[in-house]
């Protein structure tokens, strides 16, 4: 990692096409389907496989063993689903303009929208056996204890098989108010240059879009060309904000319909049901956090403010890094150095897995036009995961690269010791393996130069800004409007567009006070965000990351390695999802269900801002020192 003492200028270039960005930046597809006709067969093979699953003579259901059967062959049908919509999928974000990807994609889901009509018989079906029988296939092959016994719970809230059928059948239809968002945000919304007066009043140009905006600008250390990037690109997404609210709104709506179809009290029952969380551990989550770590990121900001000159903290000024002049650049070959060795603790197979993956091409690092903004790994069933990010060549870049190979860890574990059928983890614990790997990145570097003031201070900041700030507090903010939204529609309300804004603009004064100007522009951020098409998602970012802190100070205990806490930690992400999220944050001596627990873990992060705070003041003591 080289050190260099200015923030390098953003770039003028728009960014290339697909086609022309250098193949070692991309994933390689090719490990899924050499070609895309291998892709269409294999969706062929899982169309026979659905015609066996709609059989009666599979769906005779006579014995405990008849159900095991029909379940092997579900199984068989699932993986390849899951095989093949990565494929799909993950091809089709990597650049939405292109119509070939998204015509496969589109074709992904018509087909698993047919398939899903005819096989959605196999759930009614077993929905519908005795609980005897059922009981009797769990003694029988212990394999399908988790599904089969999720499976008894949901039959409540069950409906008739045509139901059901017709729903699977109109998914696509259901499903677009995120692909519209998708489509929106990413294929039509472009965005013009905009200019900024330099220090000699001359105008300069510059480029503007959304990866440019989130994966640069935004955190660019010009005050005046941050906040007027921030502005030209609040005017644009202003643009766009009925179709965006048309879309966010029927989703919500669209989920109030369903929880109600399905006979539960609420519709944040409805989408905590999955995540097998209560609704009343969901609640206090939110109103904790409010209450107990507004205080110590309004000292972060305060800082912010202090530590970069800043007139006044305003809500584009919040991703300012703390110190202007410390820029670390870092290459994916360092970044890969780093990741190996900071999760070196978690044993040879853990981190083999981390060297195959930039060796056999897991990562899509390019940036491009049309690819979707963010990251994240897609991890089909009986493959190795695909990482999508962008890769910018800073520090955070590598904390992001970590954090998603928690992700691929967890799932590569997971597969291990689990079938398809109790693969995936709760939601709700779904971020902790791979928050816990940032916390161990930021643990790493720390231990590399322990006299350097300056580097100390970057790691810190690096940990306040990419792990808790973007993935604790503003996940967490968006979690906290989702809610205000959800309460409104669970009550018959119908909301407006401004009403939306409305909502967001009063979540950040709440949290931030007099200590950020929070202004219109601000309001819109919940327009940039999928997450609100994923359910109760948002929050299980903080949910996840106050499970990683507490892993972090156990691992790393009186300063030494804790075998046992790692060995547990290993059966935990094997465990994948055959155990609810208290259980498994229990085989960590973890209890989630204590309010106590995340307040810890929000003290954690207030010793941090205390930590960042006192660098800052030796630094500056450092410099008067120097100059007198």
């Amino acid at each position: 990692m080289s050190q260099a003492t200015t923030k390098t200028m953003p770039t003028t270039k728009p960014l290339p096409l697909r086609k022309d960005v250098p193949t070692h930046l991309t994933w390689d597809m090719n490990a899924l389907y050499p070609t895309p006709a291998d892709f269409y067969a294999d969706l062929d093979q899982a169309t026979k496989l659905a015609e066996q699953l709609s059989s009666d003579a599979l769906l005779e259901l006579t014995d405990a063993a008849s159900i095991i059967t029909l379940l092997e062959v579900y199984e068989r049908y699932l993986s390849i689903l899951s095989k093949a919509g990565t494929y799909a999928g993950a091809q089709s974000a990597v650049d939405m303009s292109d119509s070939e990807l998204q015509i496969r994609a589109q074709d992904f889901d018509s087909t698993v929208a047919k398939l899903g009509s005819q096989t959605t018989i196999v759930l009614q079906t077993l929905k519908q056996a005795d609980e005897a029988l059922i009981k009797q296939a769990i003694e029988l092959n212990a394999k399908y204890q988790a599904f089969l016994t999720d499976l008894l719970a949901q039959k409540p809230h069950t409906l008739s098989l045509a139901v059901e059928t017709a729903l699977i059948s109109l998914s696509p239809v259901l499903e677009l108010p995120y692909n519209n968002y998708e489509q929106c945000k990413l294929a039509d919304m472009t965005f013009p240059d905009f200019e900024v007066n330099d220090a000699e009043g001359n105008t300069q140009s510059y480029p503007l879009s959304f990866s440019a905006f989130e994966n640069e600008y935004e955190s660019d250390t010009r005050t005046d060309f941050r906040r007027a990037a921030f502005q030209a690109f609040s005017a644009r997404l202003r643009q766009s904000q009925h179709t965006i609210a048309s879309d966010y709104l029927a989703q919500v709506k669209k989920e109030k319909i369903l929880a109600d179809m399905r006979g539960f009290d609420s519709v944040f029952d409805y989408l905590l049901h999955e995540q097998k969380v209560p609704r009343a551990m969901y609640d206090e989550h939110i109103d904790t956090i409010m209450t107990h770590l507004a205080e110590p990121m309004r000292r972060y900001a305060r800082l912010l403010k202090e530590a970069n000159g800043i007139d006044k903290m305003t809500f584009a000024d919040l991703k300012v890094p703390l110190d202007a002049n410390f820029v670390a650049k870092v290459s994916i070959d360092e970044a890969q150095d780093y990741c190996v060795e900071a999760l070196s603790l978690l044993g040879n197979e853990y981190t083999d897995m981390v060297k195959r993956s930039f060796s056999e091409r897991w990562y899509d690092f390019a940036q491009n036009q049309g690819k979707s903004t963010g990251g994240f790994c897609a991890s089909p069933y009986g493959e190795h995961s695909y990482i999508l990010l962008s890769w910018t060549e800073n520090l955070g870049d590598v904390f992001t690269l970590i954090h998603e190979i928690g992700h691929a860890g967890h799932f590569f574990n997971s597969a291990q010791q689990q079938n398809y059928l109790s693969y995936e983890p709760s939601l709700y614990f779904i971020e902790a393996p791979s928050t816990c790997n940032e916390l161990l990145l930021g643990h790493h570097l720390l231990q590399q130069k322990q006299d350097d003031i300056a580097f100390q201070r970057y790691v810190i900041a690096s940990l306040l800004s990419n792990t808790y700030y973007h993935n604790f507090v503003t996940h967490y903010l968006e979690a906290h409007f989702q809610r205000e939204v959800y309460r409104a529609v669970d009550a018959g309300k119908n909301l407006s567009t401004e009403d939306l804004h409305a909502l967001k603009k009063a979540t950040l004064q709440q949290f931030w006070g007099d200590t950020v100007e929070i202004d219109d522009d601000a309001a819109l951020t919940w327009m940039r965000q999928p997450h609100y098409y994923l359910g109760l998602y948002s929050y299980t970012y903080s949910a996840g990351l106050s499970i990683a802190t507490q892993l972090f100070k156990k691992l790393r205990s009186g300063g030494s390695l804790n075998k046992n806490v790692i060995d547990n930690w290993l059966a935990v992400l094997r465990a994948g999802g055959s155990k609810t999220p208290v259980e498994l944050a229990q085989m960590i001596g973890v209890d989630i269900t204590d309010k106590a627990t995340l307040i810890d873990s929000i003290g954690f992060i207030s010793e941090l801002v205390d930590q960042a705070i006192e660098l800052t003041e030796q630094m500056t003591q450092k410099h008067n020192d120097a100059s007198a």
